[in-house]
């Protein structure tokens, strides 16, 4: 063990000054950050155009219902029919014609009202008109029935449950949506990391074994020795890298947003919400997301984060070189890696389906304990309150996993960098294990 920081300094700053990975380390944040400010660009463009409606009321029921908005205009049409309306919509090029009937009664009207559009109209529009016509014709309904409608919404109470843990913290909706956005992205951050860096010590194995570069280090240092030294000395340069990635994007995301006036939520949904809603409301929201997140076991998140982010890794890390020593060629290694992503991939499923839907059930629970796919689970779940002595049982079966697989992976790594011309079986693998 005694050349394993050697073979960690070696490995890492082979990686680092890599042509390559200095390149994609600056490159990556550009090409974010422009993607970023191209579709905040798009979207404000979008957000610019503005859509004129033509509303032909033959029923006289909506004359004062459509109001128009700096995105939105309505234009009222009298005294033409339908066939007429339709070739002045289309000769002004109008987004549309919404032809409102005269008919017998609210429920044929019901089923006549027609939108005519040179193509598919946006669903959001659509939803919009259908609202706005529902609710006019289910007042008209209600009035012909001898029912004052302002009087039934005044009647109508909203009510919203208070939540509340049995030891009287107050929880909400807000809070858990937060939680899931926070045990999601942790999770798939993790899925990502494995992914993208696990293959580069797979490819770093096969480089070397195909240079025979491998034979000349192996004659020097144990296999255990060096498959740690690979495993160690890459996830320092991930991780300089991922660091490098975040302070960049922070940075160029700041100059985006200020230099060039792009609003990241320009055209979103929930900035339209917000602008709708009147100042003391919006205040109220953005203090209820601050103590939300100000609930969050901040500490215990960060600290564990850390330990399954590197277990995990670590873990994944080892199976990946071990798959490298085992073949010649980065195509010889598909037939090996689907063992190795149905676990992650499972786990992500099972995050984001079932530990949604039930943080604390049973199958939640059994995979935040299998070490293939705890670390990416038990993240998901650590937000929602997860008992500690869970989390550490947890983590110390990640991390035996890690030690137990380390050993396999080094009689494969030890057995794999020294077989040439010859693609492995599962089955030769299998007997490696026992030389």
């Amino acid at each position: 063990m005694n050349h394993l920081p050697l073979i960690i300094s070696r490995e890492y700053f082979t990686k680092v000054r890599n042509k390559s990975f200095i390149v994609m380390t600056f490159l990556s944040p550009l090409i974010f950050v422009g993607i970023f400010a191209l579709v905040a660009y798009l979207s404000s463009l979008n957000n610019d155009t503005v859509r004129t409606i033509s509303v032909l009321d033959e029923s006289g029921y909506f004359s004062n219902d459509f109001k128009s908005t700096p995105q939105l205009k309505y234009n009222l049409l009298s005294g033409v029919a339908l066939q007429e309306a339709k070739t002045i919509a289309e000769n002004a090029e109008i987004y549309g014609l919404l032809h409102i009937p005269k008919t017998q009664s609210l429920e044929q009207l019901a089923d006549q009202i027609t939108f005519y559009s040179e193509d598919s109209p946006s669903l959001s529009l659509m939803n919009d008109i259908n609202d706005l016509l529902e609710s006019k014709v289910n007042t008209l309904k209600l009035k012909e029935a001898g029912i004052d409608s302002e009087t039934i919404k005044n009647l109508h109470i909203n009510i919203s449950a208070n939540q509340e843990t049995f030891q009287g913290k107050e929880t909400s909706k807000l809070g858990s949506g937060l939680k899931l956005i926070f045990g999601g992205a942790a999770g798939y951050l993790l899925f990502m990391f494995i992914i993208i860096y696990g293959n580069m010590i797979m490819r770093s194995v096969i480089e070397e074994k195909t240079s025979r570069v491998i034979e000349v280090i192996i004659s020097s240092v144990k296999p255990r020795t060096l498959l740690l030294g690979k495993i160690f000395g890459t996830t320092l340069a991930g991780i300089t890298q991922f660091v490098v990635w975040v302070v960049l994007i922070l940075v160029l995301m700041t100059v985006v947003t200020s230099v060039f006036g792009i609003d990241p939520s320009a055209g979103s949904p929930s900035q339209q919400v917000i602008e709708n809603s009147v100042s003391g409301g919006t205040q109220q929201i953005l203090q209820d997301v601050i103590l939300e997140i100000n609930n969050l076991p901040i500490t215990n998140l960060v600290i564990m984060f850390i330990l399954f982010f590197v277990g995990g890794y670590l873990l994944y890390a080892s199976l990946y070189a071990s798959v490298g020593a085992a073949v010649d060629s980065e195509t010889d290694t598909q037939q090996f890696m689907m063992p190795i992503l149905m676990p992650l991939i499972l786990a992500v499923y099972v995050g984001f389906f079932t530990v949604i839907d039930n943080p604390h059930g049973t199958v939640s629970q059994v995979f935040s304990y299998i070490p293939f796919t705890s670390p990416v689970v038990m993240l998901m779940r650590i937000p929602f309150g997860v008992p500690l002595w869970q989390q550490i049982i947890s983590v110390v079966i990640l991390f035996a996993t890690f030690i137990a697989m380390v050993w396999f992976a080094a009689k494969i790594y030890r057995v794999g960098i020294l077989m040439y011309g010859k693609k492995p079986t599962y089955k030769e693998i299998f007997k490696w294990l026992k030389y």
